[in-house]
């Protein structure tokens, strides 16, 4: 799922001498040209509310067919459209697929108009031109001038309740629109249903349930004016209605205050002076109405909108505060973007009662930790749950929790593939939350029962009937016949075994252990030693005969091609290498996937990739091959680690609205990002071991939730010296190229020596 972008829009803001004024690197994403897979909108740090400008809010449907053009507002922002539709609180940043957009607020003025609009006539409906001229975007704060009406938009958040404030001009017509048919990735029958209840002249609470990628959906909700409206009402565009009740005895349209329906634009008129402004505080809550106003008056108790801006900002800082690192200005930028886009998501899935809606769409309260959700795992196990432990260690401990809550509400006894708002969406291959629970053990992150998230893990890969998990257990490997990602899955269910087995180890449990590392070999079975790919195997044990290692399409897997995916083994490379031919060759093939050239017909089976997120054919933008670039570090020429690297983070990451070569992805992209940036990677979660790369920073300082303090120097840094010429921890050689997770907890110092020239061993 990929390709996003950085904006160019700049912010500050005061902060108090104790910590540095990082958020001033900060560029929030935006979109691009083809894509806008994410937001320039207001929210802090995992926050629950996502509040941003939808640009518009095409159907996912066209003609009774998936409509393409949908997928260019997975986020609902598209940098290089000239309107905005409303502001609505609920987003995914940088995802391929969407949901969410959840309460749309629009204010405008003059004669009531109740339709968006189009874009080509943004006055024939709602909807307004804007500029980016006119547009702030800043991390807990944006801001907009809506050019049609001259009216300026606002908005901060908290974690569950989004601030709005809206200047006026002079009207005795000025309204705010709340459309609760609008939404990401709509569709005639996503609405479920709708409920609103006009409490007074300030106050309105409801909910929402809607059936899209979450396919059981209620948010729930509270608005309060900062000013009695004079009058409101409603339109239910539903066409079919098979029962209507009685409700026809009452005018429903106009100041009528309880409002049912799937199809509702609601509206609420003022009286404004000049330059007048009316706030709203809109808070969301996966449980209730009481829950929504709950969270909206212990988070936000007054109507100080600067107040809640500067907090929003200072709870950035202090997030940011925790790595700071010294480099030219443009690296700071893309650095302290990309720690932005990291803590984006997960987002916070509990209200301030501690209370949450379960995957059997039960209340339940979080006892001991907070509640997540959003959790784009064949994503994220890669780099940004590995980032959390050593940067959002409690965090992610949450996470974990979250996870194996998640199993215990589960009718079918699994743990989360992509969870998302109280439900599974089964989006992606593999079973990747045992990569981040195993990970979160292993290093010391998790403080819940062990022994019980081990047997989560091994339920969920022993889930028969799930993807091929059966033909996997029973063949080694998943028939071509029975799935078209049968590679991508059998490769990654291996890796997700290794996982378990390395769990199991440090649990001491040998009869698990033994069973999943032996299934942690099943990548070898989709390898063609005749042709060194990995390739879709058929039920009777051949290989497919047709087969383009190049092509995306109808080759077994799912975000990427054969040449990609054959690197897919980063718990054992060794073995892979050894297949492979030995270290020379492997290293060669590396060279060749790194400067090979794509021709146009690849680009022409995806959406979701273009030609600015590849470097010869290894595809950055998608995430499978991640950690190929480090590969070299097991072959005789880790000097190529350290170019390639390098490579990728001036090509793939730049602060400008196509600055990303993939969708950011809830934070992988990113988090790749800083690990390279500091110099070493992850390559395979799930061991306590990163390989060492060229750190792009001159120097960084990671302030650790222990207290404790872990350097990264890189001596005679520069964009020409990016090779390692001697690492030394703690004044110590480092003889190898890696280093334990240990060696930052302990709050150790590595020190890179750097050079123009690769360092031979």
């Amino acid at each position: 799922m990929k390709k996003i972008f950085l904006s160019v829009l700049f912010l500050s803001f005061w902060c108090s001498n104790a910590q540095q004024n990082l958020v001033q690197y900060v560029k929030p994403i935006i979109g691009t040209e083809k894509m806008g897979h994410t937001y320039p909108g207001a929210t802090v740090p995992f926050g629950a509310v996502q509040l941003s400008p939808e640009t518009d809010t095409i159907s996912y449907e066209q003609n009774g067919k998936y409509n393409g053009e949908v997928y260019k507002y997975c986020a609902g922002y598209r940098y290089e459209d000239k309107t905005i539709v409303g502001f609505s609180h609920t987003h995914l940043s940088g995802t391929g697929h969407s949901d969410l957009g959840d309460f749309l607020i629009m204010p405008t003025q003059g004669k009531l108009q109740l339709n968006p609009g189009t874009a080509s006539n943004p006055k024939s409906g709602y909807r307004s031109a804007f500029s980016h001229a006119n547009e702030t975007a800043e991390a807990g704060y944006y801001k907009v001038k809506l050019d049609d009406e001259n009216i300026l938009a606002e908005m901060t958040a908290t974690t569950r309740v989004g601030m709005h404030q809206y200047t006026f001009q002079k009207s005795d017509e000025s309204h705010i629109i709340l459309d609760l048919m609008a939404g990401i990735y709509n569709y005639n029958d996503k609405n479920v249903w709708t409920y609103v209840r006009v409490v007074n002249d300030t106050l309105v609470t409801g909910y929402r349930q809607t059936n899209g990628w979450a396919r059981t959906k209620t948010v729930y909700f509270a608005m309060t004016f900062s000013k009695p409206f004079t009058q409101y009402g409603q339109k239910n565009y539903e066409t079919k209605q098979t029962y209507r009740g009685f409700w026809g005895k009452f005018n429903q349209t106009k100041n009528f205050p309880e409002i049912a329906g799937k199809q509702i634009r609601m509206y609420f008129d003022f009286k404004t002076d000049e330059a007048e402004k009316i706030k709203i505080k809109f808070a969301i809550s996966p449980v209730s109405q009481e829950n929504a106003l709950q969270n909206m008056r212990e988070e936000i108790k007054d109507w100080d909108f600067d107040k809640v801006k500067n907090q929003a900002q200072a709870i950035w800082n202090k997030e940011l505060n925790k790595i700071k690192i010294t480099a030219p200005d443009d690296i700071k930028v893309n650095f302290y973007t990309a720690m932005y886009h990291t803590f984006i998501n997960p987002t916070v899935y509990t209200d301030v009662n501690s209370e949450y809606k379960g995957l059997d769409q039960g209340t339940h309260k979080a006892d001991g930790f907070t509640n997540y959700s959003t959790f784009s795992l064949w994503d994220t196990y890669r780099a940004l749950h590995p980032f959390f432990n050593i940067i959002q260690p409690s965090r992610n401990n949450d996470m974990v929790k979250s996870m194996l809550a998640h199993y215990d509400q589960s009718s079918l006894h699994m743990l989360p593939i992509w969870s998302h708002y109280a439900n599974d969406n089964w989006c992606m291959p593999g079973y990747h939350s045992v990569s981040v629970i195993a990970d979160a053990i292993i290093k010391g992150v998790y403080n819940g029962d062990q022994n019980e998230a081990l047997k989560a893990c091994v339920a969920t890969a022993k889930h028969r009937d799930y993807e091929g998990i059966g033909y996997y257990m029973d063949l080694g490997y998943i028939p071509a016949e029975k799935s078209g990602i049968s590679v991508s899955n059998t490769l990654e269910y291996a890796y997700d075994d290794w996982c378990i087995a390395q769990l199991a180890k440090k649990l001491n449990q040998t009869e698990i252990y033994n069973e999943f590392i032996k299934r942690s070999e099943n990548w070898r079975n989709n390898f063609d030693p005749k042709t060194g790919f990995m390739k879709p195997k058929l039920a009777d044990g051949t290989f497919k005969k047709e087969f383009d290692a190049l092509s995306t399409n109808g080759q077994g897997f799912i975000e990427g091609n054969s040449w990609n995916y054959s690197f897919f083994a980063p718990h054992n490379p060794e073995a892979l290498i050894n297949l492979m031919g030995g270290k020379k060759l492997f290293a060669s093939r590396l060279d060749t996937l790194f400067t090979m050239h794509l021709p146009d017909s690849f680009f022409a089976e995806t959406e979701d990739i273009t030609r600015e997120g590849i470097i010869g054919g290894y595809v950055h933008g998608n995430e499978p091959a991640h950690h190929v670039a480090y590969f070299y570090n097991w072959t005789d020429q880790p000097w190529k680690t350290q170019a390639q690297v390098r490579k990728i983070l001036n090509m793939q990451y730049k602060p400008a609205p196509d600055g990303l070569g993939g969708n950011d992805d809830c934070g992988q992209m990113s988090a790749w990002y800083i690990f390279s940036s500091l110099g070493f990677y992850p390559v395979a979660p799930g061991s306590d071991q990163y390989s060492l790369g060229s750190p792009l920073v001159n120097k960084a300082e990671l302030t650790l939730e222990n207290g404790k303090t872990f350097t990264v120097e890189a001596i005679k840094q520069s964009p020409k010296n990016v090779y390692v010429q001697k690492v030394l921890l703690d004044g110590k050689p480092v003889t190898d190229l890696f280093i334990n997770h240990s060696a930052i907890t302990n709050g150790s110092k590595v020190t890179f020596y750097m050079g123009p020239k690769p360092k031979m061993k």
